[in-house]
């Protein structure tokens, strides 16, 4: 009796196997979504925040693209507000806080923000929240010194926005652009080159800190503002070196590349006294935004660009988004 009933158990256990198995394994879908911020004006710059899904077409290497999901202009944001403080910007935290705290006071209510200031260190003064006393407050107490971790503190905020799943996503940050670490690999690159070669020897788009950061803001279709302070320019010195002044235009023109590659507008501050004037055009700039999504129909992962082109079916109407992706 013993003997037949382990017999049977036996049997059940080899009949179950395969259904277990099923069950463990991961079910895998290989699924891609791109998402688009896009703005829109008429021909005299003018943001037009009325449109409908019906009024875009999408196309990726030419190829029409089915939109799966838009967002009006007034949906909110969750926005990341990066500040350098940075041995660079020490002189005039107080013209930063000021202006910064006018960020504010143009975000929707719905919008939710998140304080990070950055340095050798990235520390997050406030999580995502609708609380303007609260980030006006982590505002108020950003402080530091020491070199500049840039696109560190752009991963970071990027992931700090991967936990605020569908929302829209962007960035603001303050900064000269000059990261520490990619200044270094820019130095040691030309470190034994004529004068002559200097200047083209550095290709800002070649650098592998900067496109991992861009293909992390790819995947999740984050827009990212940067407000260019004019700190660190080899312009204001008396006698710059062939070696300054290549090292910041390599600096500058990455900030522009990931201005471009993510929606997003560099913003160049020439005097302090701008600086309250263009957080409040970034905040405003967000508030003309929709958010466009696709399915792309080419699910090839070959590492190759794909060019996408927002058209609008209105006449006289101007679209901006970014400019592609790399489908990795």
């Amino acid at each position: 009796m013993f003997a037949r009933f382990a017999i049977l158990f036996l049997l059940f256990l080899v009949a179950a196997a395969p259904l277990a198995a099923q069950d463990d394994d991961p079910i895998r879908v290989d699924s891609a979504i791109v998402r688009l911020n896009v703005g829109v004006v008429d021909d005299r710059g003018r943001p037009i925040t009325r449109l409908s899904a019906s009024d875009f077409r999408v196309l990726e290497d030419g190829v029409p693209q089915e939109i799966s999901r838009f967002e009006a202009a007034e949906a909110p944001f969750s926005v990341v507000m990066l500040l350098d403080m940075s041995g660079s910007t020490k002189t005039f935290r107080q013209n930063i806080k000021l202006s910064a705290a006018r960020f504010l006071d143009a975000l929707a209510p719905g919008d939710r923000l998140a304080v990070v200031e950055f340095y050798s260190k990235i520390n997050m003064l406030n999580d995502f929240t609708t609380d303007r006393r609260r980030a006006a407050h982590s505002i108020s107490v950003a402080n530091g010194q020491g070199p500049t971790d840039l696109y560190k503190a752009l991963d970071f905020a990027l992931e700090q926005l991967g936990r605020e799943n569908t929302r829209r996503k962007a960035i603001v940050v303050l900064t000269d652009g000059v990261d520490t670490s990619v200044q270094d690999e820019d130095r040691a690159l030309i470190a034994d080159l004529p004068d002559d070669e200097v200047p083209a020897a550095i290709d800002p788009n070649a650098n592998a800190t900067l496109n991992r950061t861009l293909e992390a803001a790819d995947r999740q279709g984050v827009t990212i503002y940067p407000l260019a302070l004019p700190t660190g320019d080899p312009a204001r010195l008396a006698d710059p070196t062939v070696r300054q002044i290549a090292m910041y235009a390599a600096a500058r023109e990455r900030l522009k590349i990931v201005a471009a590659r993510t929606g997003g507008a560099l913003n160049a501050i020439n005097r302090l006294e701008e600086m309250g004037r263009l957080y409040a055009e970034v905040a405003a700039d967000l508030r003309t935004l929709y958010t466009i999504e696709y399915s792309p129909s080419n699910l090839t992962r070959d590492g190759k660009w794909r060019a996408i082109k927002v058209e609008v079916t209105r006449p006289g109407l101007l679209p901006r988004t970014r400019e592609g992706y790399f489908a990795k």
